[in-house]
């Protein structure tokens, strides 16, 4: 904690807080497996401003299901899961574009969707690690992860309190956490943000906080954000909202990123009272106050629908005959998105093997206490 009471996240020797909040440009999968795209993208995020590059280590497999359902794009409609399978890179790209990042000064920081994924980062020693928000309840990842007592990021979008609780328990007190608040909703409406939460969230957990972005307004959301103790931002980046990647169309060019740099460090420096003040005149008081919103943890109206769906369950990865006895290979902790029904909380993974199915379950629908 910093003398102005706000807590203080570190990573590799540097302290961030909302005087000096960490700016994270979100790559994710954007660079197509391309690593001289990625390599583009970095520097462009470098001179846009961002102290971090992001990036997502996508195994289809340890995601969704294949018949989780499909997704429509510009050139038709596609099986999310092979869209997918699609964004899929070799190994040794993680640790080229971790070693360019480093060179360019930039904190490399990736996220894992699975244990297959986790031991692969693992091994090219990162300095800090993220959980996204459907993995918040991913009770096994958490676990492995926590015994990594690296510092984490962990995202907290169409979450509820108890679940954060669940998941802050288990990775503390091994691991230097900093909460993300989020709307798990693309593009998520600025008014959903309810950033009166920040506070109560570092006050509720012990932990600094910070925001991951999906809105569209490049400086609205994390200038405010900073102003209610915001110690990260981080912001989903691109080359140009015209590209092919997954995130692109809600994701901030090199020019609009900068000016959202340039926003959060205005506010940095200005101080919570100047910041809102600020902002209620160029774009209305009326429009500030929603987006501070009333400080009550709730799934935001964009991603209500979203919650079970997006969030992790226990799925069939093969037809299951009623009768039959499940073994480990019969299921898997997947998201379950489009069309599928979800399951069993993933708490419970390690409690289905050895039991007898009492119905028929479809390949790729969530099992539940009904089922076995």
């Amino acid at each position: 904690m910093n003398e102005n009471g706000t807590f203080l996240f570190e990573v590799d020797g540097s302290s961030f807080s909302p005087q000096n909040p960490l700016i994270i440009a979100e790559l994710g999968t954007s660079h197509n497996a391309d690593i001289a795209r990625a390599r583009e993208m970095t520097d462009a995020a470098a001179e846009a401003g961002a102290r971090c590059v992001k990036f997502q280590m996508v195994f289809a497999d340890e995601i969704i299901h294949p018949n989780t359902g499909e997704v429509p794009l510009p050139g038709g409609r596609i099986r999310l899961y092979d869209r997918f399978k699609a964004l899929e890179a070799p190994v040794e790209f993680y640790s080229e574009i971790k070693k360019y990042a480093e060179s360019r000064g930039l904190l490399f920081l990736c996220t894992p969707f699975g244990l297959k994924s986790a031991s692969i980062l693992r091994e090219i020693c990162p300095k800090f690690v993220k959980i996204a928000s459907p993995e918040l309840n991913f009770t096994g990842l958490l676990e492995e992860i926590a015994g990594w007592k690296l510092p984490a990021l962990l995202s907290s979008g169409v979450s509820r309190l108890g679940d954060i609780e669940e998941a802050v328990s288990i990775l503390k007190p091994e691991t230097e956490l900093c909460l993300l608040h989020c709307v798990t909703s693309y593009p998520a409406p600025e008014t959903d943000y309810n950033l009166k939460l920040l506070p109560n969230l570092a006050a509720i957990f012990g932990v600094p906080i910070g925001v991951s972005d999906h809105s569209a307004d490049p400086c609205l959301v994390p200038a405010l954000a900073v102003s209610m103790g915001a110690a990260v931002i981080e912001k989903h980046f691109c080359l140009s909202r015209t590209d092919p990647g997954l995130d692109d169309p809600i994701a901030l060019p090199p020019e609009d990123f900068s000016q959202m740099v340039k926003a959060v460090r205005a506010a940095a420096e200005a101080g919570p009272q100047e910041t809102i003040a600020l902002y209620s005149r160029e774009r209305t008081e009326e429009l500030v106050l929603k987006i501070l919103g009333n400080g009550v943890k709730e799934l935001a109206p964009s991603e209500k629908d979203n919650y079970r769906l997006t969030n992790r369950s226990i799925h069939a990865l093969r037809d299951i005959q009623k009768g039959e006895i499940l073994k480990k290979s019969d299921y898997a902790v997947l998201r379950t998105e489009k069309i599928l029904r979800p399951g069993l909380e993933p708490r419970w993974e390690k409690a289905l093997e050895g039991r007898a199915a009492r119905n028929f379950i479809p390949a790729g629908d969530g099992i539940r206490f009904d089922d076995i």
